[in-house]
Formats: C-alpha cells, sequence, structure tokens
C-alpha cells in the first residue's frame, strides 16, 4: 500500500492518501483541497471514503470540496457529530484573532464502529483514542497507524480544547498504541512519522 503525507494549512496538518491496486482513501483533509485534488489525480483512482481521526477545524476543513469532487462518503466517530457544525466544539471560534473563519462542514458523516473495519477495498482496525478530543480514532493498518493529535514524535495532543483530557489521552496511547508492535510507523496529524518503539524509549510525556 501507498502513503502519501500532505501537510496543509496554517499549522501543517497531515492528511493522508492512502493508495492501495484499485482505490484511494483520503484521511483528515483539513484545508487547501486543490492541493488534495491535484495529488490524487497521478492514480486517477476511485475515493472509497474520507477518515476523520477527529474533527478539529485544521482536519475537517477541506471535507465538503473533496467530499463533494470525489463524490464519497466522510467517516468518523458519532462522538463527534456536532463538532462539524459547531465552531466552538471543532475549535475554529478559539484561533478566529488568529485569521482562521469559523469552519462548519455540510457533509453527512457515517460512523465507524471500533474494531476490523472494511471500506472498500480497504481493511484496518479502528481504536478509540480520547483525550484530545473525546472521539478521536486511530486507524491501524498492517505495518503503520494514523493516529491524528493523540500522540506524536516525541510529544502528545494537547488538551485545552473542548472535552480534552489528559489522563485520557495518556491513558489511550498507553493502552491502545504503546500495545502495538515495536515496528509499527505512528503517523501523527502533525509533524514528522515516529514508531511505537521510538515514543516507548524518547517520549519524556510517557515516563
Amino acid at each position: 500500500m501507498k502513503r502519501k503525507k500532505l501537510p496543509l494549512g496554517m499549522v501543517e496538518t497531515n492528511c493522508y492518501i492512502l493508495e492501495n491496486e484499485s482505490e484511494s482513501l483520503i484521511i483528515d483533509p483539513g484545508s487547501e483541497h486543490e492541493h488534495i485534488i491535484e495529488a490524487m489525480r497521478a492514480s486517477d483512482k476511485k475515493v472509497a471514503g474520507i477518515l476523520l481521526t477527529h474533527a478539529h477545524f485544521d482536519h475537517i476543513g477541506a471535507i465538503d470540496a473533496i467530499s463533494d469532487y470525489f463524490n464519497c462518503d466522510v467517516y468518523m466517530s458519532e462522538i463527534e457529530k456536532y463538532f462539524l457544525t459547531d465552531p466552538e466544539k471543532n475549535g475554529s471560534a478559539k484561533f478566529i484573532q488568529y485569521g482562521i473563519e469559523p469552519i462548519t462542514v455540510n457533509a453527512m458523516p457515517k460512523y465507524l464502529n471500533t474494531g476490523h473495519n472494511v471500506l472498500g477495498t480497504f481493511t484496518f482496525d479502528v481504536k478509540h483514542t480520547p483525550g484530545h478530543s473525546p472521539g478521536s480514532l486511530s486507524f491501524i493498518f498492517d505495518d503503520f497507524a494514523i493516529v491524528g493529535d493523540t500522540l506524536f514524535k516525541e510529544g502528545i495532543g494537547r488538551t485545552d480544547l473542548y472535552e480534552g483530557n489528559t489522563s485520557q489521552l495518556l491513558n489511550s496511547i498507553t493502552r491502545e498504541l504503546l500495545s502495538l508492535r515495536d515496528d509499527v510507523v505512528i503517523c501523527p496529524g502533525h509533524g514528522p512519522d515516529t514508531t511505537v518503539k521510538h515514543e516507548k524509549l524518547n517520549n519524556p510525556y510517557l515516563k
């Protein structure tokens, strides 16, 4: 499976494009929809869907444009369904002073269950990893995990946004992510990739 990372927008949110032999998946289209569309043109494969690790503004800003262009559905945690239409909950209202417009999404999402999931020709596990946000999800593929803002290279997600919880976040990381194989690549919502082993040895927040 091919994996492409596009850092987009003011805070360089990582949008991921996954591609197998017949289809593509888009994860966290946060902004700059034209760059996502351009990146997809090279493969010209059907888009099986859009996955959201969570519904903060910097991960959802291009959903409507992308879902309309590719005629595909959006999949997320039901816990955060109201974040899409509420700038207070998705955090965009908090950053108006920095030039960010209040963000709302019109697309009607479908909801993911934890455990094994099949979407088109893609198979993956969904883990509920709350703490950064109440409905944060991590998507576990064979040798990599896309974890949103739950875990970063030698860092963890912030917990000062709506319903963030530090102890819950640390528990999610320990229970759901550090229990993966040491060689699994962690693909975060911002910044560089890391591995489970590297975070066990080097992340100061997990000591």
